[in-house]
Parts: C-alpha cells; structure tokens; sequence
C-alpha cells in the first residue's frame, strides 16, 4: 500500500520566491501545505490566487508571525491530523532543490524516523560558499549536539527533512524560533530515534538574509541556541554539559543515498 505523504512549507514575506518554488513543488509532491505565518508582503495574496486557479496547494495561515519553528509544529499537527505517513519540510527561499523530495521519501522508511539534508555531506557542483559566521556556528552548535547526544551529525541546521509522522507523537515542542531544530534533536536522540542523513547542495541565494532582530547579530544568535539546547536537555533529564547523552533508545544515524522511485501515492 502507498504511503500518503506530505510535503510542507514554512513562509513568511516569501512573495519573491512563493510561486516559482510551489511550481517546482508541485511536480515532485501530490500534496503540499504551505504554513504562511504571519506573511505581509503580498504572500497571503498570492497563495490565494493560487488556491482559486491552480488548487494544488493547502494553507493554514498563522495571523501574526509566530517564528519558524511554531510554523513547522503547525506542518506537525495536519501531517498528524490528517492522516499522513511521511512529511517532508522544504524552506521556500529557493535555497533546498525541490527535485530531491522524492529521495526524502524513499529514505523514509518503516525502520527510519528522520531523514535529514546535509549541505556538508558531499561536494556539489556550482556550491555556494556559505557566509563564514553561519558556517562557523552551524560547526559550532554540530559538534556540541554531537559530543552531548552522542550523534555523528554533519549539518544540524539544514530544513530539509522528511519525518515519519507517527514518530512526531513522541514530541513536545515548546521552542517557536530558529533554535527549533536543536529542541527536536535532543528529543529525537532521548527517544532513540533511528536517523539518515542524505546530502543536499550548499545553496545560498541570499548570504544577507535576515534572521529578525537581534538574531543577525552572530553572538546572540549562538547564545540563543545554547540556551534552547541547554533547557532541552536539562527537559530531557540531562545535566549541562555531560558528554554522552544517554537516552533509553540509542539512536542510530547513518548515511543514505536512495534513487529509488518514490513510494508515495500519486
């Protein structure tokens, strides 16, 4: 039987790149949900033009903006609610090649919770040269996620995942921001998630973009994932600091490269 998979897509002020990325979308993914949180820059517009023209796409539109990680608990919650069986999250900043969500979704296995993208796995041609201070961080914050789960991580921060939707019942996210993803590892790795890291292109169209606020500065930002990282391991029953996280599961990562044909209904 075919599984029934979703893909998802968190926007917020993405009317420069909205529709070119949902056309792209379209040709690889049957169902699609766009998460506008909070957009207001003529997103909202477009996406319901859409709607009315196209109708291939599904929306929940937060009212004000909530940050990215609530968009993708609100991705969590329909994937859920509807019944699906994979999700695959994308950014819609043209920087993740939607061709690639097949591969996602055959990675995502009966015996895998988590496939994640990799822009560090392996070199691509025409790869970006990321901002230096983001790379430094996501080194950074990699390797302590690392040294404290007892993960082999090689890109902690990349948005292009697939989930097993029965897995995300195991999740209690409170974190709505950026820092979201490190909330997820550390519960990932407590519930001994079994986890594939697939490799993606480093593609940065935008090295300016802005994360809001205070988060452009570096400091702050990596401050901030800190201490998201420090409450959810302290959540998790984990002392600051300790290498070696123990979680009951042991979760396992490796590294995958699938071709195959997808498996998702159509």
């Amino acid at each position: 039987m075919p599984s029934r998979c979703l893909t998802a897509l968190p926007v917020f002020n993405e009317a420069r790149h909205v529709c070119a990325v949902l056309d792209e979308v379209s040709r690889y993914s049957r169902d699609i949900l766009v998460v506008d949180d909070g957009s207001s820059d003529g997103t909202a517009e477009l996406l319901a033009a859409r709607r009315r023209t196209k109708k291939d796409i599904r929306v929940v539109t937060h009212d004000e903006n909530r940050g990215y990680g609530a968009a993708l608990l609100t991705a969590f919650d329909y994937a859920r609610r509807d019944g699906f069986e994979k999700l695959v999250t994308i950014d819609c900043d043209g920087q993740h090649e939607p061709q690639r969500i097949p591969q996602f979704f055959d990675a995502c296995t009966s015996d895998v919770d988590l496939v994640s993208g990799s822009r560090y796995l392996q070199q691509f041609e025409g790869d970006s040269a990321p901002p230096e201070q983001r790379r430094r961080i996501n080194q950074q914050v990699t390797a302590e996620l690392n040294r404290r789960l007892g993960l082999s991580l090689t890109d902690a921060f990349c948005g292009f995942k697939c989930y097993r939707v029965a897995a995300l019942a195991g999740l209690s996210i409170t974190e709505p921001g950026y820092a979201m993803p490190l909330e997820v590892w550390v519960q990932a790795a407590a519930g001994g998630w079994r986890i594939v890291e697939l490799p993606v292109p480093l593609i940065y169209l935008d090295e300016k973009r802005s994360f809001g606020g205070v988060l452009d500065n570096a400091q702050t930002r990596l401050e901030y994932y800190h201490l998201t990282l420090d409450r959810a391991m302290a959540a998790a029953g984990a002392g600051h600091g300790e290498p070696g996280f123990c979680a009951p599961g042991s979760p396992t990562l490796r590294v995958g490269h699938v071709s195959a044909q997808t498996t998702c209904s159509d």
